[in-house]
């Protein structure tokens, strides 16, 4: 095999697999790091020193197409509204972790741990980045007890955590993510996530229609295939760059928008049926 000047484990701490293709992934870099090159640029404009960020359609459009590193937990903080949150609470994230704790939701917490990002060297070390994921999931779990901890909060709780380094921001941004941008996805009934997984069939039927077709014809419901992706925002099913999109993008009201957008498609679709049939 020829000789890399990349690590076989990724910026993120992610291994990467046997069959890595380097070569392509150092052309792809060398055109690439042109173009975040740029992006950084644009942002350190937007939040150069002593500026602060504000919310705008030109920051909506820059997170979506991508925020630099070193910039993401601050940007997502922002723009998500969980930055307002804290400063409304900020002892909260201390006093849940000093206060009592159900044994059993703890005890669930601690099953889930080992199999959030295997791959990932820094969740192999249990005395760091795992206590640190334990106590994220551990605080929001007794913070909204509705809620509590269910299975795929770990990864995106996971991924916050990668990005921040920061367990009282991850902490914020999952309480947010939870409770205001994707409400219901985690209750019993799982009215938000089902809603979602409807704008993304009629996205595909719109958009990719031979898709939709596809599925459709294979008789599988779209909550079969697309459930789990949901329920841990595409943690486990995107490459990790993408990954660090989803967070972002949610953050910028970005799915809301889409909901309304189909939403207003299937209207107009039903009126121009209802004008043909009379």
């Amino acid at each position: 095999m020829a000789s890399s000047c990349f690590s076989n484990v990724d910026e993120y701490g992610f291994e990467r697999p046997q069959n890595f293709d380097y070569q392509t992934y150092e052309e792809f870099m060398s055109e690439y790091l042109k173009v975040l090159a740029k992006r950084a640029k644009r942002w350190a404009d937007i939040i150069g020193e002593g500026k602060s960020l504000q919310r705008s359609v030109t920051v909506k459009r820059y997170v979506r197409k991508g925020i630099p590193g070193v910039h993401r937990g601050m940007v997502w903080l922002t723009v998500s509204g969980a930055e307002e949150l804290k400063n409304a609470s900020p002892d909260l994230y201390q006093r849940l972790l000093d206060g009592h704790h159900s044994r059993d939701v703890a005890e669930i917490i601690k099953t889930d741990l080992p199999r959030t990002f295997p791959d990932n060297i820094f969740y192999n070390n249990i005395e760091n980045q795992q206590h640190q994921l334990y106590n994220v999931l551990l605080a929001f779990a007794h913070q909204n007890k509705r809620v509590g901890y269910c299975q795929g909060l770990n990864y995106i709780a996971g991924v916050l955590l990668l990005v921040t380094k920061s367990e009282e921001t991850a902490f914020w941004l999952l309480k947010i993510l939870i409770e205001k941008i994707l409400p219901e996805y985690y209750t019993p009934t799982m009215d938000g996530l089902l809603t979602d997984i409807d704008v993304l069939s009629e996205l595909v039927r719109i958009k990719m229609p031979d898709v939709h077709q596809h599925v459709t014809n294979l008789g599988l419901p779209w909550a079969v295939i697309t459930t789990k992706w949901f329920i841990c925002l595409f943690a486990e099913v995107l490459p990790i760059e993408s990954i660090f999109k989803v967070p972002g993008s949610l953050s910028a009201n970005t799915i809301e928008k889409l909901r309304t957008k189909v939403a207003q498609q299937r209207a107009e679709e039903k009126q121009t049926k209802t004008v043909r049939a009379g």
